[in-house]
């Protein structure tokens, strides 16, 4: 849709993404991104401001994919649109939440280190199916292990 806000957050995942599915079968991740302003201070340093907790949603393969992936306290980047939301309470009072649906979400690499595999279609891969080292098509094990020899001075072969 034309002219929705479209926002980023940087932040820190307060708990694990919770996973569920619809009645139609169809995945949705709920998590609350927590952001934390930072000012520098002339003569005091930093100082925190009022932390912004963000709640979003994720849906369909990428709700699966964030499960499997994110955990509390990773900092990730997240994009999506804000909603509102309108619902009533079960006492019949009248609430409403501002919400962001998630675009785009991933690990923040300033502050991690990530292992990036792609999904299968249909589901997100396990821990177990990502791919490892070993199974690298373009790695040449036996070269590897013969450049190490010859670093360490055993072999007839230049280590380069």
């Amino acid at each position: 849709m034309a002219n929705e806000p479209v926002v980023t957050i940087v932040g820190n995942l307060t708990a694990d993404p919770e996973l569920r599915f619809t009645g139609n079968g169809h995945a949705v991740a709920n998590l609350t991104v927590a952001e934390t302003p930072r000012q520098f201070v002339q003569g005091a340093g930093w100082k925190d401001g009022d932390p912004l907790f963000m709640r979003c949603t994720i849906w369909r393969d990428m709700a699966e994919n964030v499960a499997e992936s994110l955990r509390r306290g990773m900092g990730v980047i997240v994009q999506g649109r804000l909603k509102q939301r309108n619902f009533e309470t079960r006492e019949g009072q009248k609430r409403s939440v501002i919400e962001l649906e998630v675009d785009a979400i991933g690990p923040n690499l300033r502050w991690h280190v990530a292992t990036v595999a792609k999904a299968g279609r249909g589901s997100a891969p396990t821990r177990a199916e990502a791919p490892s080292t070993t199974e690298d098509p373009w790695s040449n094990a036996e070269a590897e292990r013969e450049l190490v020899g010859a670093a360490a001075g055993g072999g007839d072969k230049p280590p380069f």
